[in-house]
């Protein structure tokens, strides 16, 4: 690990991301590398600069914070990322996990706690927030419950699909979707399909 390792931070609220700049510059253990408020400014300042981890939120004025992980393996860079968001249910933080992300804190934490995670990160180790690791095992022990006909449905849901699209999908009849649907909210507790996306 370098000495003072480089910290890009894309954060679209001004007051954050000049606050964030300030503290971890003036701890003296970051070389803050630079700051964008939009994926369109991060590709321009990323394009000709190499940085050892990039901090960003997930909900950006132009897209999702994310969609930046694809475009730097096209420019085969490789920094290490991290999500400081607001979001911390199922959805977002398994989507951030599955895209390479190492560390995952939400923005009710404390400074400390966040660098803290990140200097996790910068050894290639995950770092997830306590109150979201307690949601991911919980969602991990739903899913222990189910069928594999229900898994399957369960995750169909989650893809946004319709009800009809699902008993297309799966060559099964449109009320066999809706029972099993009923079984799947019996077991999750869960009361609407909004919810159960969320998972």
């Amino acid at each position: 690990m370098a000495e003072n390792p480089g910290l890009f931070i894309i954060e679209d609220h001004p007051m954050m991301r000049e606050g964030l700049a300030s503290y971890f510059s003036e701890t003296g253990r970051w070389l803050v590398t630079g700051t964008a408020s939009c994926l369109e400014d991060a590709k321009k300042i990323l394009s000709n600069l190499t940085t050892d981890l990039i901090l960003l939120d997930i909900q950006l004025e132009d897209g999702w914070g994310l969609d930046i992980v694809p475009w730097l393996k096209k420019l085969e860079q490789n920094p290490i990322l991290a999500v400081y968001s607001a979001f911390d249910d199922y959805a977002h933080v398994s989507a951030a996990l599955g895209m390479g992300v190492h560390a995952y804190i939400c923005k009710r934490q404390n400074k400390d706690k966040l660098e803290e995670a990140l200097l996790k990160a910068l050894k290639r180790e995950t770092s997830i927030d306590n109150s979201i690791q307690t949601k991911l095992n919980f969602v991990a022990d739903l899913k222990s419950l189910l069928t594999i006909r229900e898994a399957e449905i369960f995750n169909l849901v989650k893809r946004g699909l319709s009800n009809k699209e699902i008993a297309d999908n799966l060559n099964i009849s449109h009320r066999t979707v809706e029972n099993i649907l009923c079984c799947i909210y019996d077991k999750t507790g869960i009361k609407t399909r909004l919810d159960l996306q969320k998972l």
